[in-house]
């Protein structure tokens, strides 16, 4: 019997813990209510009103990456719900990351209800980022945000994400819906083609200029977080 994929319900839910602030995300199949949670943090009461909210049943939990502001509460979650924490393989090798109920994943895409779950590696900001497409929506983590990309270690590094974001402007519809986890100024939930328009990080044609950018000199950290 073939799969069925349903368009998801998304729910933007912003946490904060001092001075960083996050986007966690609710994706829901509206028919069976099977839910997932992409990287939960902070405030863990937030999070359960938005999933009583919706009456969702969580399914499990997708971890863009192992940077704590992204993993806090994901082990947490995992167990009073009984579901898995997904994350991708080469970034429980690189980062050391565990949990009881984790799950290494690689781009083989899976179901939760009629959800399809299609990881797509994108290395860069860490050594094994994944973004997550599902019906439509790209949920980012800190690869691609709507006015700009995540911070890289290194020239290598910057190499990645330079190539990382070249697959997804040549992969991906222009209508696909991108959920960063962060927000600067635009709402999450814009099209690519407004992001393409938008995005400084979006227009180099080469891996050296995107890195020399990337990595220029005189950036204020407290610019880089300026999230709201």
């Amino acid at each position: 019997m073939e799969e069925c994929e349903v368009a998801p319900v998304v729910d933007v839910i912003r946490v904060e813990h001092q001075f960083m602030k996050n986007n966690n995300y609710l994706a829901m199949d509206p028919l069976s209510r099977d839910a997932v949670l992409v990287d939960p943090a902070w405030q863990d009461e937030k999070i359960e009103a938005a999933l009583a909210g919706r009456a969702a049943r969580l399914r499990g939990i997708l971890l863009t990456h192992a940077h704590f502001d992204h993993i806090h509460l994901a082990e947490q979650l995992s167990e009073r719900h009984g579901c898995p924490v997904w994350m991708s393989e080469r970034e429980i090798a690189a980062s050391g990351y565990r949990a009881a109920r984790l799950a290494a994943i690689d781009e083989t895409p899976w179901q939760v209800g009629g959800l399809r779950i299609q990881p797509i590696l994108t290395p860069g900001h860490t050594p094994g980022c994944a973004c997550y497409l599902i019906g439509g929506h790209l949920f980012t983590g800190d690869v691609l945000f709507i006015e700009g990309c995540g911070i890289c270690p290194d020239e290598a590094a910057a190499h990645q994400m330079f190539d990382s974001l070249e697959r997804l402007k040549g992969t991906l519809p222009r209508d696909t819906r991108i959920y960063p986890g962060h927000t600067y100024q635009l709402e999450p939930g814009q099209p690519l083609s407004k992001v393409l328009a938008c995005n400084i990080y979006l227009q180099f044609r080469d891996r050296e200029s995107f890195a020399a950018y990337r990595l220029r000199s005189g950036q204020s950290m407290q610019k880089l977080l300026a999230f709201r």
